[in-house]
């Protein structure tokens, strides 16, 4: 556990490689476990009340009842458990679906693989889709070396940085970043784009809130001025592609 300037970060050490890596072990009766509550327990508190935790679970495979109780566990040592960092997709998608900030680790190398960004005509090395199939609630954030489709809405507060394309099969209503490692040809598409802010690559824009808006699903691209456009998902075709 080692303390930042407005969180406290908790490290799992990297977990060996089972005969079944998709064994998933009892997280609340693992050694881990006991030293965590050890480690709590033992000495003076040195984080203020309230202190937020990100936890770097690197390959451990945990749902999303093992995160809840480790939720728990750190409440009652006035910690908040808020973000988590996995290289695997399971305790992604748990994290997610618990209500958890996610960063999606890209360090695995069987997650990756070579596309190709025809802006630059140059390959870059993405991670496969990230599949959620939940709402994104206010103050989480989903991150992803990928793209990432969410069946469900993103709401008000909440984000969603991926390297690939962003897809919400639902109401965008807060704030999307795709192609964030400067894939301009990335795209946004939603059923309902009422965002904060869209950013594609380095490109922005804010879209204005208006009392009606189309109900057909929409599609947010950059276009080759380098601006970012807004138009109706039917019949839409990749401009770089």
């Amino acid at each position: 556990m080692k303390r930042h300037d407005h969180h406290l970060g908790l490290v799992f050490p990297p977990e060996q490689t089972a005969a079944n890596p998709e064994v998933m072990v009892d997280f609340v009766d693992s050694e881990l476990w006991q030293q965590l509550q050890q480690r709590l327990s033992g000495g003076e508190r040195f984080w203020e009340p309230g202190t937020s935790v990100h936890l770097n679970a690197q390959n451990h495979l945990l749902d999303s009842r093992q995160l809840q109780e480790l939720g728990e566990a750190l409440d009652r040592y006035d910690l908040k458990l808020t973000r988590i960092a996995t290289s695997r997709r399971q305790t992604a998608v748990a994290a997610a679906t618990a209500g958890f900030s996610i960063d999606q680790g890209s360090e695995l190398p069987q997650l990756l693989t070579l596309s190709e960004d025809k802006t630059t005509g140059g390959k870059t090395l993405t991670a496969e889709p990230l599949y959620l199939q939940t709402t994104v609630r206010s103050g989480a954030e989903v991150r992803h070396p990928g793209s990432v489709i969410i069946m469900g809405d993103l709401n008000p507060g909440s984000s969603v940085v991926a390297d690939g394309d962003i897809l919400i099969w639902g109401r965008l209503r807060g704030v999307a970043h795709a192609g964030a490692a400067g894939n301009k040809g990335s795209i946004i598409l939603a059923l309902k784009l009422e965002p904060t802010q869209l950013r594609i690559a380095d490109s922005l824009a804010r879209v204005p809130q208006t009392a009606q808006g189309p109900t057909r699903p929409e599609v947010a691209y950059v276009t080759a001025k380098g601006d970012i456009r807004i138009t109706e998902a039917a019949g839409f075709t990749r401009p770089y592609r």
